[in-house]
């Protein structure tokens, strides 16, 4: 690999993700039993992210399980009241969470997250997801799950409401002036007036921006509608994929899109989400992998592979005939990814177990020694793949591992920063602040009218 300096520069996530993402992690050694809902566990994985420059810790959410769910799901932590905890024991690292649009109401939406980036000092990010679980509705006043389509339509108006709501107050607003009296510029105090197909909301909202303006939105889902929606919409977007080539696929088509809706390429970060593996020699990082591997049976993996098809029972179908049919089941639950296992299965002509397996414990090609996983991630970077990375780890002391052993080498390389470039989620990441829209009103009339006087 060659090595030198680039304009672009790597950026990185931390998934914390309590007991993993797997069906069976939580009995490995290593990992506590209870680190779903188990602060300290939380407090030192952000703080090991932060110590390696990281962007941004990124709280994945649900908000339906059952008897089958991964041990992950059944017991953890809400989003942002962990992020806020999380806030207090950190100071430069971006903090990002899952909420739905399907599923919440966007005035409350916006306090939450207004409020989580005060508390930080402009570090708040949202994760903009429309719920691919049917059972999801059963929880919740709206009693009929959103076809796919739809959902992104909602989570359009949704977006745009918050953001609406987020430019209630203008940046000098509150004047705070004890003699006179004057606690704010009622001229600098906007309300909404929304009118939508999905929602209707007057504002404003009860709380002002902070220094970085607005949370960083961020937008999850490689389906063609949620592409769509990133591209018009969102800061950044967490995606996945195994091969470079279906990568840098995913990076072309984004990134036009952008183009096409006036932004800029740079305008929008591309993060796959990858699981390194580290081990001082190739052997034993592979000797890691079969050691997780071997955690999970076949029927675990079966459960496992039937949630993404909104908790299909696969139990029924013999294990060492071709996947079966399963016409459009998963095409309005996690569409990208079940239409991609379908299109694996049928191409490559595997069996069920096959399948259930690759799915339960999928081999990562970023696996090897410190400079293995290096070279793997610059090769993606300098081929326009990704922008950056997000970190998922099974183990917790991966994490550190990674710290410790991969990031010194991409700094050496001249890849990746050697402190943080701001105390916001913004500026590290290189996203402008948003001008408040009616600010940007203002100074365009003003304009305007002095052009008409000269």
């Amino acid at each position: 690999m060659t090595t030198g300096t680039h304009k672009r520069g790597l950026k990185f996530g931390a998934i914390i993700h309590g007991v993993g993402g797997s069906v069976t992690g939580w009995r490995h050694p290593e990992v506590l039993s209870d680190a779903s809902v188990n602060f300290e566990f939380y407090k030192r994985q952000a703080q090991t992210a932060e110590e390696g420059k990281f962007d941004l810790v990124f709280i994945a959410d649900g908000l339906y399980i059952n008897e089958k769910s991964i041990p992950h799901f059944l017991n953890r932590f809400e989003p942002l009241t962990i992020l806020s905890a999380l806030a207090a024991v950190t100071s430069k690292i971006g903090l990002v969470g899952t909420l739905s649009t399907s599923y919440s109401e966007p005035f409350t939406v916006a306090r939450q997250f207004a409020s989580l980036d005060k508390i930080s000092g402009g570090r708040a990010g949202w994760n903009v997801v429309t719920s691919p679980l049917e059972g999801t509705a059963r929880n919740h006043i709206i009693r009929t799950h959103p076809a796919h389509a739809e959902r992104y339509k909602i989570a359009e108006e949704h977006l745009n409401v918050v953001r609406g709501l987020w430019d209630s107050w203008e940046d000098d607003a509150f004047v705070r002036d004890k003699e006179t009296g004057v606690f704010f510029d009622p001229d600098k105090l906007h309300r909404l007036n929304h009118q939508g197909t999905y929602f209707s909301v007057e504002g404003p909202l009860n709380i002002d921006r902070s220094k970085q303006g607005q949370p960083v939105v961020f937008q999850a889902g490689s389906s063609e509608d949620g592409k769509s929606l990133a591209a018009r919409s969102a800061d950044a977007v967490f995606t996945g994929h195994e091969r470079l080539e279906d990568a840098q696929a995913f990076y072309r088509d984004v990134k036009r899109q952008a183009v096409e809706q006036g932004r800029s390429p740079e305008d929008l970060a591309i993060l796959p989400g990858i699981n390194p593996i580290v081990g001082a020699t190739r052997e034993e990082a592979e000797a890691k992998y079969e050691e997780i591997a071997s955690l999970v049976t076949i029927e675990k993996a079966l459960e496992y592979l039937g949630r993404f098809f909104d908790h299909h029972d696969f139990s029924q179908y013999p294990l060492d005939e071709a996947f079966p049919d399963l016409g459009d089941l998963g095409s309005n639950a996690f569409k990208s990814g079940t239409d991609k296992i379908k299109r694996d299965a049928k191409e490559q002509g595997l069996t069920l177990r096959q399948v259930a397996l690759r799915s339960a414990t999928p081999k990562t090609h970023f696996i090897g020694t410190p400079e293995d996983v290096a070279d793997r991630i610059q090769e993606w970077f300098e081929n326009e793949a990704a922008d950056g990375f997000i970190v998922h780890t099974d183990i917790p002391t991966q994490l550190r591992t990674f710290v410790d052993t991969v990031i010194p080498i991409l700094q050496q390389r001249g890849l990746y920063r050697l402190d943080y470039e701001a105390d916001t989620l913004r500026g590290n990441l290189g996203v402008p602040i948003p001008e408040n829209r009616y600010t940007a009103e203002r100074r365009e009339r003003l304009s305007t009218e002095e052009a008409a006087v000269n």
